[in-house]
């Protein structure tokens, strides 16, 4: 498996916290996700957090594709947000709920 590297403040403190896991596997798409850490401030509040986490993690994907020399940081922001868009409204695939029991 190639798994990414935990990055260094996440080592350091003693609070964090995992929220994602994804990978590429048997020609799919395979995620563990951590749901309900903002879920005291009710579905808005929950629902807001993981736009803000999915909107910085397009974020790091541009700034690592320029990086790379892939292009600007705000034209491969704006593919990514494009795609998203798409995909959301007309996904390429089916999502399958796995198991829940360590979802908190």
């Amino acid at each position: 498996m190639d798994a990414r590297a935990i990055p260094p403040a996440a080592l350091r403190d003693t609070d964090a916290v995992e929220l994602a896991r994804v990978w590429i596997a048997e020609q799919g798409l395979h995620c563990s996700l951590k749901c309900g850490l903002y879920a005291e401030g009710g579905v808005e509040t929950e629902t807001a957090a993981w736009g803000i986490i999915l909107a910085d993690m397009a974020g790091h994907i541009a700034d690592a594709l320029s990086a790379d020399g892939l292009g600007g940081e705000g034209a491969l922001l704006d593919a990514i947000v494009e795609s998203f868009n798409i995909e959301v409204s007309t996904p390429t695939s089916e999502r399958t709920r796995g198991p829940t029991s360590d979802a908190n």
